[in-house]
Parts: C-alpha cells; sequence; structure tokens
C-alpha cells in the first residue's frame, strides 16, 4: 500500500482523506448503503490518480463505471448508465495500455492541443450536446434530457483526450463536473437517496479537475522542452 502513495504532495494526501471522510460520514448519518460508499471511493481514487498520470486509476475506474452505471439506472438518468456500460468500461482498457506504452521512467508522457484542436474539440461538444438532448428528451422517463445529454458528449470527449494525454482533457472535466453536480441536485431535489453521496462525489470531482489541469499542464511543458 505504501508504494501506491510514493511521491504524492501532502495536498494530494489532504484532499484524498478529507473527501473519503466527507463520504463515511454521511454514509453513517444518511445511512447510505455501503455499495454507493465504495463507488464514491473508487471514484476519488481514480480521479486523483488520473491528476498524477498513474495507471491504476483505470482499475480503479473500471469498479466504479459499472457501480456509477447502477446508481444512474435506479435514478433514471439513461444516458448516464448506458455511456458508462457502452463506452467507459471498454476505454478503460483501451486507456490502461495506451498509458503504459508511453510511459518515460514510469512518468506519463503529457501532451498539449493547439488552437485548431481546441476550436474543433468545442464545436463538437456544443453539437453533440444539442443532438443527444433531443433524442433523450423523447423518452417518458428521462430526467434533465439536455443536462444528461451535456455530461454524456463531454464525458466522452473527455475520455478520448484522457486516453490521447492531451492536458486539455481538464479543462473539458471541470464544466462537466460542474453540470454533473447540478444533475445530481437536481435528483436530490426530486427524492434521490443517492444524490447528496453523488453530488460530493462530483464536487470532489471538480476540486481535482482544476488540480489535475494545473499538473499536467506542468508535465506537457517537460515534454515539448
Amino acid at each position: 500500500m505504501g508504494k501506491w502513495f510514493k511521491g504524492w504532495s501532502a495536498y494530494e494526501l489532504v484532499w484524498l482523506g478529507v473527501f473519503c471522510g466527507i463520504a463515511v460520514g454521511l454514509t453513517v448519518i444518511m445511512k447510505d448503503s455501503l455499495f454507493g460508499f465504495t463507488v464514491f471511493l473508487t471514484g476519488v481514487l481514480c480521479v486523483v490518480l488520473a491528476a498524477k498520470g498513474n495507471l491504476m486509476s483505470y482499475v480503479f475506474g473500471m469498479y466504479n463505471t459499472f457501480g456509477y452505471a447502477y446508481l444512474a439506472y435506479t435514478n433514471g438518468i439513461y444516458g448516464e448508465m448506458l455511456l458508462n456500460l457502452l463506452f467507459f468500461v471498454p476505454m478503460n482498457v483501451v486507456g490502461f495500455f495506451l498509458w503504459r506504452k508511453h510511459q518515460d521512467g514510469g512518468k506519463l508522457e503529457m501532451r498539449r492541443m493547439n488552437l485548431r484542436g481546441i476550436l474543433w474539440t468545442g464545436a463538437a461538444c456544443v453539437l453533440g450536446s444539442v443532438m443527444i438532448g433531443f433524442f433523450l428528451s423523447l423518452i417518458p422517463t428521462q430526467n434533465s434530457p439536455y443536462i444528461d445529454a451535456i455530461t454524456n458528449v463531454l464525458s466522452v470527449v473527455a475520455t478520448f483526450l484522457m486516453v490521447w494525454r492531451y492536458k486539455e482533457q481538464w479543462l473539458v472535466y471541470i464544466v462537466l463536473n460542474a453540470f454533473t453536480v447540478l444533475l445530481w441536485v437536481l435528483r436530490t431535489l426530486d427524492g434521490s437517496p443517492d444524490g447528496l453521496l453523488m453530488i460530493v462525489m462530483w464536487s470532489a470531482y471538480l476540486i481535482n479537475a482544476a488540480y489535475g489541469y494545473y499538473t499536467w499542464t506542468k508535465g506537457a511543458k517537460e515534454a515539448y522542452r
């Protein structure tokens, strides 16, 4: 276990401890399920390790993907459910092997996009969100179709950027996590028993995304020297 935390900064250790502690506290106070807690915990470990460019991110991410898909299904967020099962499961496998291929002395080689790539990425996010939101709105039991669509599209785009090792993934994740917090706020107001824990989890992801962008910006600068 000790080797997992070798080279971690004080901020990263404190961040991980604080949010894991919040998850435990909410689980006890709200008498939430142990399953919901494990989804939270593996999600936190996944994103913290991703910010560090650590391969173990994909290991914890696989469990979190299946767990979150189930929670999305029980809350009527079918776009999120399908996204996790049909996209994130295989991409966890692809990402693991691509990251392992681009290691330099055990350290991940990080990249940055040019302006043209950034503009095309932004256009794809807007167009995809509008189109998928329209189709989700046709499902009678679908909740918050356009917010669900935005989170789906941004998740797909951010995952591809992550697998290809672009630092701009974290800018997409910042927007994605903000919208996902809003999505679960709406579900909590509608009576979801898992809502508060998911709000805390995605708020943790939002903070980590900002830190991830800072870390990967430094890593990309080193790679382009």
